[in-house]
């Protein structure tokens, strides 16, 4: 009998419970250390309005895209 369900097999998590030796991920402590950050304001606006406009942009231009294949087939 078969069996369904959702399963997955052992996936490397990311945290911080050591085994972390490699010097991969060297600035990891102070990443996102924001109020620390040089330019705060500037920068979470600007992160913002970005991470913002895109999220509007995409959907837009696929209605736009999506319409105009539509049109021209």
């Amino acid at each position: 009998m078969a069996q369904r369900g959702f399963h997955s097999t052992g996936a490397k998590r990311m945290g911080g419970h050591g085994g972390h030796d490699e010097p991969a991920y060297l600035h990891s402590k102070h990443m996102y250390n924001l109020d620390r950050m040089k330019n705060q304001k500037l920068t979470m606006t600007l992160g913002v309005f970005t991470a913002f406009s895109i999220g509007v942009g995409v959907p837009i231009y696929a209605v736009i895209f999506q319409q105009k294949k539509t049109a021209s087939g």
